[in-house]
């Protein structure tokens, strides 16, 4: 009967990028889920939700709003 050694799987180390949760004050750019950038003003974080959106399509973007804790989903204007 042939005798199997066992090896004990080590957990995966945790991932090297830091997690943003979402900001108190000011504005969250927000991908596909995950918090990306901090922002302090919300033009200026909805011009770069929209160029972003421009570019990548089918990504899912938002903009957090941390005073009144909402989300502002970002669409491609139609042309």
């Amino acid at each position: 009967m042939r005798q199997y050694q066992r090896t004990l799987r080590t957990p995966a180390p945790p991932s090297r990028k830091t997690t943003i949760g979402l900001p108190t004050v000011g504005y969250a750019l927000i991908v596909d889920g995950q918090t990306k950038t901090e922002f302090t003003t919300q033009d200026h974080a909805l011009k770069v939700a929209r160029e972003l959106k421009a570019r990548f399509p089918m990504l899912q973007i938002k903009v957090y709003d941390a005073e009144n804790k909402r989300t502002e989903k970002t669409e491609l204007a139609v042309a």
